[in-house]
């Protein structure tokens, strides 16, 4: 399950960031978004979601979004 089937307000586990965007992978893990951290999705845009991260909100486009692959348990 990644990022864009999540519930709204309900915090998940990152299983893993599924891509092969180095660069990307290295973006995700400056915001804290990396296995084995809590992410809670705020809302879903057109494009994307809000996420919450750590201490911070962050708005990600639907590719991103795809890319992190969540547990469906927290």
């Amino acid at each position: 399950m990644n990022l864009s089937d999540a519930n709204i307000e309900k915090t998940y586990i990152i299983e893993e960031i599924k891509t092969y965007d180095e660069e990307l992978k290295s973006f995700l893990f400056s915001l804290g978004c990396y296995s084995g951290e809590p992410i809670t999705v705020i809302s879903h845009l057109k494009g994307g979601c809000v996420v919450s991260i750590k201490e911070g909100r962050y708005n990600i486009d639907k590719e991103i979004a795809q890319a992190v692959l969540i547990n469906r348990t927290a």
